[in-house]
């Protein structure tokens, strides 16, 4: 008997609301990586109810684009996502639904409907903080010496292996600012990082690296890196925008 020819999968039928997440990773959530997340937060939509739109073929999966995610390690208050809806919803109540959800320090901060165009396109910027347990005379002289440096060779292993590339062309701004509250200890020194997004992509840890190589730094313990702004750049300012401002 000849085979059955294999039938095509149904197609699912097209979002009707696409709405867009910023959320933030706060605390021993920073180490949470990004595949971890993927799957808790499709779990919090399963528990939350949220009528997703499912992509066709033979294992449809709910339809989540996730953009400018940050390393492992670091903790962000500017992480963005994409969810296609197939029914309309209010935005406050996916908020609501979401956040409670999801576990302490993988917060919801705010939902709102997106303008249609590409996410990922406006995230060409972020601002971090980094706070490093040395002292600030030595940061600050590992800051001069990487932004008077023409390239910055770092490495990195990544999934294709060990590369190495310049990390200082996408430094838009680096400096020792004052501490605050929001410092981990209220002795770290705290620098703060406008970096360019780009191909290699640039992180706040690599940077951390160029000044330990340049400035000889010996810090105390791990440093912390928060992403602050994750947006548009613009480039008469030097500044991180709002992606859901545009």
């Amino acid at each position: 008997m000849p085979a059955m020819p294999r039938q095509d999968p149904p197609q699912q039928p097209p979002p009707v609301q696409r709405l867009r997440v910023r959320y933030a990773k706060r605390g021993r959530l920073r180490f949470t990586s990004h595949r971890d997340f993927s799957r808790a937060f499709e779990r919090a939509v399963f528990r939350a109810r949220i009528p997703m739109a499912y992509s066709s073929g033979f294992n449809p999966h709910p339809r989540i684009s996730y953009a400018g995610a940050s390393p492992t390690g670091a903790a962000s208050e500017a992480e963005y996502l994409e969810l296609a809806l197939a029914e309309v919803l209010v935005p406050a109540e996916v908020h609501r639904q979401l956040d409670e959800s999801l576990p302490p320090g993988l917060d919801v901060l705010a939902v709102v409907e997106s303008p249609g165009g590409s996410l990922s396109d406006l995230l060409q910027a972020s601002r971090w903080r980094i706070e490093v347990d040395v002292p600030a005379a030595d940061a600050e002289r590992a800051v001069a010496a990487f932004l008077a440096a023409d390239e910055v060779s770092v490495e990195r292993m990544t999934k294709r292996g060990l590369r190495t590339f310049d990390a200082r062309g996408a430094v838009t701004s680096l400096a020792v600012v004052a501490p605050d509250e929001a410092a981990a200890d209220g002795t770290s020194t705290v620098v703060e990082l406008v970096l360019r997004h780009g191909e290699p992509a640039v992180r706040a840890d690599d940077i951390l690296t160029g000044m330990t190589q340049l400035g000889g730094l010996t810090p105390g313990g791990p440093a912390l890196l928060t992403r602050l702004d994750q947006g548009p750049y613009d480039e008469a300012t030097g500044e991180v925008g709002d992606p859901f401002a545009s």
